[in-house]
This record gives C-alpha cells, structure tokens and sequence, in this order.
C-alpha cells in the first residue's frame, strides 16, 4: 500500500497556509495528479476552501477528538496512491498542555507519520529566514520538517535565502519554492471567527485561478511530490461503523449554517443514510421525507433579520422539533431554536435569546458528559467537543457537564430524548456510540410516521 501525503505547517497564524495549500491543490489537480485534502484542528472555514478546488469533502484531524487509530485512519482512508494535502492548525507546535504542543499539526504529524513542508511568512526578512527555519527544525529532534515554502517573497529574496538554506541544511530540508505578495483581487477577506466562508466570495473561482497562476512558476511540485513519497505506511486499527436501515437526514447549509463536518456526514451515509440539504436562509422547510434534523453552527446573527423574515422556515423548524423529529443543533442552530437572536424572533422551540458579548465566549476544547439519559446515550455518554463564539445565552441548558482541558467547568447543553442543542461543536466521528444513537432515534421516527 502507498499513501502519499504531506503537511503545510505554518510558523503561526497567518503565515499563509491556506493560500499554499489551495494554490498546491490547484497545481497538482491541473497535472492531473489524483488528491484529496485535510486540516488540522477543530476549524470548518478552511475546509470548504479545499472543497472549492477540488470539489470533494475534507476531513479534519483533530488529536484531541481523535486517538491515534482513528488519526491514521483519517489520514490514510483513500485509495492507493493518491495524495493527501493537509493543511495545519495555527503555528506548527502551538497546542495545548503542560508543554504547549498537545493537541497541535506536530501531534498530528507524528501520530500519522507524515513529512511536513513548514510555510514561513518571508516578509520584511532575509537571512533571519534560514534562523527560523532552524529553529523550528531543531525544536523536537523528530521536527519531521522536510521542505520549506515561502510567503508573501520576491524572485530576488528567495534566490539568496534558497541558496542559503541549501548551504546550511542540504538535503536535510529544501526548499520548495515560494508565493509571491499577491495582489488585492487574489486576497480572501476574514471576519471576527476566522476566513469569510467559500461559498460567501462570488469571484472564489477566479481568486483561487488567479493565486495558482501566479504561482506556477514558483512552487516546485516535483519537490513537494518527493516529500510526500517520504510518508512511511502506518499501522492502525479501522473504526466499526454501524449499518442501518436507510433514514433521510435533513440538514440546513447556507451562509447562515455552514460549520459542519464533512466526516460527520461521512459517518452517516456510511451507516445508510441519505444526507438532503435545505436552506433556512432562502425560505426552505424541513423536507417532507426527513426522519432526522441537523442545525449546525455558522453566523446566523449575521442574518438574523431575514431567518425572522423566513417564518415560513421558523415555523417548519419548530413544528419538526416539537413533533419530536430528533434533532442536533449546535451552536448557530442552538441560537436559531432560541425565542430571539439579535432582538430577532427566532424559532421559539427553547427560552433563550442571544446576544453579543464582544469576546470569545468559553473558547477552545471541553469534554461534555451527560448528566441524564437522552438523544445521544445513556448518563455518561462522553463526547470531546469545542466552542467558538462570540455570542452567548440567557439559557444554555444543563443536561451536560463541560470540562476545559484547564479544569474550568460549567454546565451546558439541552438534551431530551428526541433533541440536543448547545454551543459545543460535536465531532461525531470520534464518538460512534453517539452517532448511532441518534440514528437509532431517527429510525423509530421514521418507523412511528410510516404507522400513521
């Protein structure tokens, strides 16, 4: 078996790892060369960027939800011989824990075995580039750094730091070519959770073309290539993945709701479901075959004026929730089942209204326990989930006890036997048991209204 793949680890945030990884995924995919791609950590922004180019799902490997098995697994669940392009979280050893590198794209290169190309933002330097490279090479003797990519560079600067990268390292670490400061209409805008989603940037097509043109001539592929083949093939234990009689899951997808994981939906179709979208957004009600209800998270309080404008959509939301179809709602959802969003009518299904705190509110990773028995298991059903928002509640519930890795804690979430909805993001590739207990609800949903 030969499972190619490669990891762009950034030097920090904003070192442009984003703008490589789809610039490399263009470049690869116009060589006809077969791949797929992944990203580190909890995000679900940057995922649809790859989709965008590729026009495939990407899963996220993220060690805190996943052991090593299910990391190998992820990372190497495709056919023979075609490239993995996984893209890192943050800076490259920037985690959590004691030492700080818990949890982070080095923890992930190490559990998956994988050569790392290390993306250094070049501006305003020159030989302090090769210092930094060797900084992060000689951090951990088993860096697993094998290329370097640089940003935001010219043609001049990258000819000298490239010929004294070659001085000083050798074949240790090459290398890999450069972008070069890429102009206005090639940048892609952010906002206060990270990126402006993919499908929010009309021209995204023509940006992504543009970037990939720009850096034909500057990114040596047969360089990255050789890395990648540097992979070695790890061992690993498969996932049991339950099957199932077949359900309709309905899930809402628009630029209101738009923070869901792909390998969520992976894990349902792999156990017989259909997955059919609908858009709150434009009006859409819950579709008429659905046995089960997905709301993700998204910004909803970005449009919270038409989803009240949408009662139409309100009301069918509501009908299905209180008609106990089983339904997850995390996050922007658990905002949308709320009496008001920005002093705007929402569905009204839980008392809570939402508002602005001006400030990440419980950020980062927490373990959830349930208190009682409900939609995703018995009392002590654990699942390894995390927050990000700005937005928070005048209820959030209290099925659930959440735990930080810090040891805060705080209870959370809604849970009865036919709904959860909260703000903890729910990775449920990590946590079949779950999964297979909202299915099983969906199921005797379906069961129950075929009666009728």
């Amino acid at each position: 078996m030969s499972h190619p793949r490669v990891i762009f680890a950034g030097t920090s945030s904003g070192s442009g790892k984003t703008a490589a990884v789809c610039a490399v995924l263009s470049l690869l995919k116009r060589k006809g060369i077969a791949v797929r791609s992944c990203k580190c950590g909890p995000d679900y922004i940057d995922p649809m960027f790859h989709r965008a180019v590729l026009g495939i799902a990407s899963s996220n490997l993220d060690p805190f939800f996943c052991d090593g098995d299910l990391l190998r697994y992820l990372a190497c669940s495709c056919p023979e011989d075609v490239l993995t392009v996984i893209e890192g979280v943050m800076g490259y050893y920037d985690g959590t824990g004691e030492d700080g590198t818990d949890n982070s794209t080095y923890t992930v290169a190490s559990e998956t075995e994988s050569p790392v190309i290390l993306v250094v933002n070049a501006k305003g330097a020159a030989v302090s580039l090769v210092a930094a490279v060797e900084g992060f090479l000689r951090f951990r003797p088993d860096s697993r750094i094998k290329g370097v990519l640089f940003s935001r560079m010219s043609a001049m600067n990258y000819k000298n730091v490239s010929g004294l990268m070659r001085k000083r390292f050798g074949d240790e670490v090459v290398p890999v070519g450069y972008i070069p400061e890429l102009p206005e209409e090639c940048l892609i805008p952010s906002r206060h959770l990270g990126l402006i989603t993919a499908d929010e940037i009309e021209d995204l097509s023509e940006r992504l073309g543009r970037t990939a043109e720009l850096c034909s001539d500057t990114i040596d592929i047969e360089a990255i290539l050789g890395i990648a083949a540097m992979a070695e093939e790890p061992e690993y234990a498969a996932p049991e993945m339950p099957s199932f009689p077949k359900i309709n899951i309905a899930v809402a997808r628009d630029d209101a709701f738009c923070f869901s994981y792909d390998d969520t939906e992976s894990l349902f179709r792999r156990m017989g479901a259909d997955i059919e979208y609908f858009s709150p957004l434009s009006g859409d009600t819950v579709p008429e075959d659905a046995d089960g209800l997905m709301l993700p998270g998204g910004y909803p309080e970005l449009h919270a004026e038409e989803l009240e404008r949408n009662i139409s959509s309100r009301e069918s939301v509501r009908d299905a929730v209180e008609g106990g179809m089983p339904t997850i709602a995390e996050c922007g959802g658990f905002q949308y089942l709320g009496d008001e969003l920005a002093g705007r009518k929402m569905c009204g299904v839980l008392p809570h209204s939402s508002f602005n705190t001006g400030k990440l509110v419980r950020f980062g990773y927490v373990t959830i326990t349930s208190k009682h028995t409900g939609l995703l298991g018995p009392e002590g059903t654990q699942m390894r989930t995390h927050e990000f928002h700005y937005w928070d509640s005048t209820d959030n519930g209290g099925s659930f006890h959440a735990v930080k890795p810090n040891g805060r804690n705080w209870d959370c979430c809604v849970m009865t036997d036919t709904l959860y909805a909260g703000y903890p993001h729910l990775y449920l590739m990590s946590c079949i048991p779950a999964a297979a207990a909202f299915y099983k609800k969906c199921l005797e949903y379906k069961n129950e209204r075929e009666k009728k």
